[in-house]
């Protein structure tokens, strides 16, 4: 299960960033896939009124957010949980699993002396998976207070069907490519428990006390690399959240103006989509926090990157075809380069 795993979602990044790269390419002949590469990214106020074919209301956002949540909070419990019981970092642990482990070499009930078998890389892969898997939840629940909160989406803000179905697709395959080298083991962890549970029930079960000291105490001996990405992540969430509060006060009126003005304050001095920006940031943040060397989480941020700049790119025309005034020092995305 795990090679599957890791593999379709190699081959999905590939697959939803390839056809960005190609529309990018400068050649006359690709104009045609160009065009259409771009009337899917196109969204709110850069889809022209006339093209409401195969769109959504823009609001639907939500719905991204509402999945993410949903499946972060899973695959976080899940891979907690498997850390926690079956692989923890601190070695005076009162825990006693109760169900097997690949590494030990059983399959009835996990011996707690036999925990030292395990290869103390594979203690700190699946504990640098629930760093970034409580990232990852930081992240889509301010997302989705702030599509509930912040953002007033205008009622005739449209997004095609297939950036929709993207954000959908984005949201269930991000938050699985964080833990994907150990999804298999915390799939059958995860499975055998609600089997004992289904089979004993909850009063024949060995109760395990969880000590949310320890908890912090593993979290605490990951490396300096994973708190620097920490410190990247935040730093961009930061930003963003800001951004985004800048975005909505400009819509606090909507429903008395429709007209859209030219957003300023924090990044959006030097850059027209801080807020695309600072996710780069964000995700720049979790390819350091994993360590550099998972190419799944590479290719998560591959695609975060060439479609946020595509999606930059035809905002900042945007702003350059509605204002004339419009701040000359303002780059699409990437400050005084792009």
């Amino acid at each position: 299960m795990e090679v599957g795993v890791v593999g379709l979602l190699r081959t999905a990044w590939i697959a939803a960033t390839l056809p960005i790269l190609i529309a990018a390419l400068p050649f006359s002949w690709l104009s045609s896939f160009r065009g259409a590469v771009l009337g899917f990214a196109k969204r709110g106020k850069t889809m022209q009124s006339s093209s409401q074919k195969f769109t959504v209301p823009q609001k639907f956002f939500c719905h991204f957010y509402l999945v993410a949540v949903a499946w972060t909070t899973v695959l976080l419990v899940a891979t907690l949980m498997y850390a926690y019981k079956a692989v923890p970092l601190v070695s005076d642990s009162l825990l006693h699993p109760s169900l097997p482990n690949p590494y030990t070499g059983g399959s009835h009930i996990f011996s707690w002396h036999k925990s030292h078998l395990i290869p103390i890389s594979y203690k700190y892969s699946v504990w640098h998976s629930v760093l970034l898997l409580v990232l990852m939840e930081v992240q889509v629940l301010r997302r989705l207070f702030e599509t509930i909160y912040v953002f007033n989406y205008s009622s005739s803000a449209r997004m095609h069907i297939f950036g929709y179905l993207t954000g959908l697709f984005f949201y269930t395959a991000a938050p699985l490519s964080l833990c994907c080298n150990n999804i298999a083991d915390i799939y059958k962890f995860s499975i055998n428990g609600v089997a004992e549970f289904i089979v004993k029930g909850k009063s024949s079960m060995r109760e395990v006390e969880f000590d949310w000291l320890q908890l912090v105490n593993s979290l605490l001996k990951l490396g300096w690399l994973q708190w620097i990405g920490a410190a990247i992540f935040f730093w961009g969430w930061i930003h963003q959240r800001q951004c985004h509060a800048i975005l909505g006060s400009l819509r606090e009126n909507s429903e008395q103006n429709d007209e859209y003005v030219i957003p300023h304050g924090d990044w959006f001095e030097i850059v027209s989509s801080p807020h695309y920006l600072a996710e780069i940031v964000i995700y720049a943040g979790l390819v350091v926090a994993s360590g550099g060397t998972d190419l799944t989480i590479w290719l998560l941020f591959g695609f975060v990157v060439t479609n946020l700049v595509l999606a930059a790119a035809e905002t900042h025309r945007w702003y350059l075809r509605k204002f004339e005034s419009y701040p000359k020092i303002r780059r699409a995305i990437i400050p005084f380069v792009y």
